[in-house]
């Protein structure tokens, strides 16, 4: 028994360092010309930290319209140096005239990928849901001539997934729709419930060793359909095997967020290979070309009205089972591995 603990121990250790490598490393696509297109900004200092960011404007001269803001929060080492969150991804595909097309009515979206504070080894912690939201504030009131507050959607990966269902638990009147991709936090039915008015779509693969899908990904959505108002809109996309849009597999299966960044379709239209969809009452939903993630985000409007009258009072929901940490899900995993081998 012994023994078959210190391999557990081992193999989580070996893990960790690869899969570290594989974030710190990788840079995969050849979207150069979107990802020019970011221009960097910086929030303003709340409670000692300072959030920089890179965004995309869908803003033309002379041009007056409304457009939705998409806010995209990176993973574990992808933020390690400025414009890492967009080299560690493909979020940039979201920027071209293809993409921007398929957000409904505006034709065009924002997008706005702000940096974790990493040179501080701070991955998405709670000490950065306050300065977060304040340098969204801060980006929205700069633009406030072109962007549609009604329409402010917020998704991300892993620990960004994370993020993604605290900033949503901490200010639910604020997101339109949520969009979290593997996320390294399960939420209790305290902070479910706080969201349960919230169009939720969570991406995931079923082969994911990471962020286990059977101990973490499955108890995340059971319990985020629990509480939830409205289960028919909410839907849950799972696949086995991860692969960039041309069926190429990405560094590892852990990567399901290269899914969301095309849409969850493949180069030629048709499905993204293994992709199943479910809504909140399990009913199996077909994607149908071009309408994805994106056509269903920008279809959600909320009553927002640039007030925050509920987040305020939630910090006790979202700090909920912030014990669940990356070592003890793999470790655990290899564990039971082994004891039921």
């Amino acid at each position: 028994m012994r023994f078959k603990k210190f391999t557990a121990f081992i193999l989580t250790i070996i893990l960790i360092i690869s899969t570290a490598c594989f974030c710190v490393l990788g840079e995969f696509s050849d979207l150069g010309m979107e990802k020019s297109r970011f221009v960097k900004g910086e929030g303003p200092k709340v409670d000692g930290f300072t959030i920089d960011y890179r965004y995309y404007s869908p803003v033309k001269d002379s041009d007056t319209a409304k457009y939705p803001l998409v806010i995209w929060l990176h993973g574990m080492w992808n933020g390690t140096r400025d414009g890492k969150q967009l080299s560690a991804s493909d979020i940039a595909a979201w920027a071209k005239p293809e993409y921007q097309s398929r957000f409904k009515d505006s034709g065009g979206a924002f997008i706005m990928a702000p940096r974790s504070v990493e040179e501080r080894f701070n991955f998405w912690g709670d000490n950065l849901i306050r300065p977060l939201k304040a340098t969204i504030d801060d980006f929205i009131a700069k633009n406030s001539a072109n962007i549609d507050i009604s329409r402010i959607y917020i998704g991300g990966y892993s620990m960004g997934g994370k993020m993604t269902l605290k900033m949503a638990v901490a200010y639910p009147e604020m997101f339109a729709a949520i969009f979290p991709i593997c996320p390294k936090w399960v939420p209790n039915k305290a902070a479910a419930e706080k969201i349960s008015n919230t169009p939720i779509w969570l991406t995931a693969s079923s082969q994911d060793f990471l962020i286990n899908y059977y101990s973490e990904i499955i108890p995340t959505w059971e319990v985020l359909m629990s509480e939830s108002n409205i289960p028919q809109i909410c839907r849950f996309s799972t696949m086995k095997k991860t692969v960039f849009p041309n069926g190429s597999p990405t560094p590892t299966v852990h990567d399901s967020w290269y899914a969301v960044n095309y849409d969850l379709f493949s180069d030629t239209g048709g499905d993204y290979p293994t992709l199943k969809t479910i809504n909140g009452n399990g009913d199996e939903i077909k994607l149908t070309y071009p309408d994805g993630m994106i056509s269903w985000l920008s279809g959600f409007k909320s009553n927002y009205d640039g007030s925050t009258a509920n987040g305020k009072g939630n910090s006790e929901a979202y700090k909920a089972n912030s014990t669940w940490n990356i070592f003890v899900t793999i470790y655990n995993f290899f564990n039971n591995l082994f004891r039921y081998a």
